[in-house]
């Protein structure tokens, strides 16, 4: 049995956003099925059991342990807790989530339902990356992403993405009718998608974009997780699938853009930012 066919009952129908995870441009339907449970009751985020590891239900669970949402003074987005320093926890997410901000101040919501106060945390050497750190300070303790290697990742092999959308659109048959903010919604609005890596491109996109996926992603959930089979980090949603800009949003980091035919599969796919390319500046993860 594959190991991501777990999907095994229709529930319903979410309305998923086809935009840049930092801009709205369409929607539509999409089943979601139930994850079958197994007994796995470890919480160690250092070595995963057998049992975990070929068990997609805990993988989702991992997500949903280490997903945080962050809140701006307009927007909002998520972000992965990657490091614990006493009562400090630092948590990677986008550039494009929390530059908006005139304060640099946040409120960082966590998987307990609790609200924190998040700053900006300022780091050299991450140059034009769309990554960013925020902060917040708790006595509380939180589960801690395992940094994955990326760079070990192949095309076909399955992935995990998480994060909290902005909007829950309403939909009467085939027909979008309204759509509601889900900024009050706290932890009910995370979301957890499972898919495959789609495309490795040899070159980078612009700030770091390298990991194209097929997960559905909205707006509102850049920052979020990508996790491996394994449930370790090995990437950051950002883009999500048909941008508003076309081809343009593909502009590769030397400047160049890619073919039209290479362009038709890449708008097909969410991108992230692959960890190799920020667990090293961030000091967390792996050892090297």
């Amino acid at each position: 049995m594959n190991y991501w066919s777990f999907l095994t009952r229709q529930k319903g129908v979410i309305l998923l956003c086809c935009c840049l995870a930092g801009g709205l441009f369409a929607a539509r339907a999409l089943e979601t099925s139930t994850i079958e449970k197994r007994d796995c009751t470890a919480e160690s985020t250092a070595q995963l059991t057998a049992c975990q590891t070929s068990n997609p239900f805990w993988v989702a669970q991992i997500a949903r342990k280490i997903t945080v949402r962050i809140l701006t003074e307009e927007g909002t987005g998520s972000g992965v807790i990657i490091d614990r320093n006493g009562d400090i926890y630092t948590v990677v997410t986008n550039e494009h989530v929390v530059e908006s901000s005139e304060k640099n101040s946040y409120t960082v919501l966590t998987a307990d339902g609790k609200k924190h106060l998040g700053w900006r945390k300022n780091i050299v050497g991450l140059g034009n990356l769309d990554i960013a750190l925020v902060q917040f300070k708790s006595p509380n303790t939180y589960r801690v992403a395992v940094m994955g290697n990326s760079k070990a990742l192949s095309v076909g092999e399955p992935v995990c993405a998480a994060g909290f959308p902005r909007w829950h659109y309403i939909k009467n048959g085939n027909n979008i009718i309204g759509f509601q903010d889900t900024r009050e919604w706290g932890l009910k609005a995370l979301r957890v998608t499972t898919g495959k890596v789609g495309m490795l491109p040899e070159r980078s996109l612009a700030r770091g974009y390298k990991l194209g996926y097929t997960n559905d992603i909205e707006q509102g959930m850049s920052g979020g997780p990508v996790l491996n089979q394994k449930g370790e980090l090995v990437g950051i949603n950002g883009k999500s699938k048909y941008p508003l800009d076309g081809i343009d949003a593909f502009l590769f980091a030397d400047g160049t853009l890619p073919s039209e035919e290479l362009f038709l599969k890449m708008e097909t796919l969410s991108w992230a930012i692959p960890s190799a390319y920020f667990e090293k500046i961030v000091g967390v993860g792996r050892e090297f």
